[in-house]
């Protein structure tokens, strides 16, 4: 299943809310947060008070990417806030396995983040405790960025073994993914799409995120 995760780093941040609201509208199934703390990424987002002012305006599934240093350090405040789904990178300073833990006892599914350079195999062994794994398709830390097609082979690489282990775990894809970009990551086997600028950017939300679903379904049962 096709789903759609518009990144709020691409958004009219004056109008923060009412951007989540009006995807909401459009029919994307979850908003991707990017937290970002300087030092694991050169850039800064925003914290746990932000996550929980747009809680308050809505329903969403919040898809919460860690890029922090030490992401156990802030799981507690991230859940408590209204993140539905935390993913912290595998290249972080912390245990995997102890932010996992932290992960399920905040009530949130875990997921596991990793940057262009790692490769899919590392994730392995975390494979059957995660509800996903996002593949970065840039260096993380920016929006704007080019899609890196040569991360294909990992995300099909993920693909066959959470399918050859029978898991429920999901293949996101963020970085560069527009309507074009998206057929890509679908047919090696991406079915989360974190898109930015191009759904932000189009001029009208809800043809842009049905636009996305439509190819990329077509291409994800074709691949």
């Amino acid at each position: 299943m096709i789903k759609i995760s518009p990144s709020v780093l691409a958004c009219d941040f004056s109008r923060l809310g009412e951007e989540v609201r009006a995807m909401e509208k459009a029919g994307a199934d979850m908003i991707h947060l990017d937290i970002m703390d300087g030092h694991f990424v050169p850039n800064i987002s925003f914290g746990p008070p932000v996550v929980a002012s747009l809680r308050r305006v809505s329903d969403m599934f919040f898809d919460t990417h860690l890029m922090l240093t030490h992401p156990l350090s802030y799981i507690d405040g991230f859940a408590a806030a209204g993140s539905n789904r935390i993913t912290f990178h595998l290249e972080s300073e912390n245990d995997a396995g102890a932010v996992i833990d932290r992960i399920e006892v905040n009530g949130a599914e875990p997921g596991i983040v990793i940057k262009p350079a790692t490769p899919a195999q590392a994730v392995f062994p975390y494979l059957h405790r995660v509800k996903m794994v996002l593949v970065m398709t840039v260096e993380p830390g920016f929006g704007g960025q080019r899609f890196m097609a040569d991360m294909c082979p990992k995300i099909a690489a993920l693909r066959d073994e959470v399918t050859k282990r029978g898991l429920d775990v999901d293949i996101e894809v963020d970085g560069g993914i527009d309507a074009g970009t998206a057929v890509v990551a679908a047919k090696a086997g991406a079915n989360v799409l974190v898109a930015g600028s191009s759904l932000f950017g189009s001029g009208d939300y809800m043809a842009a995120v049905a636009a996305m679903r439509d190819r990329a379904r077509q291409a994800l049962y074709q691949g």
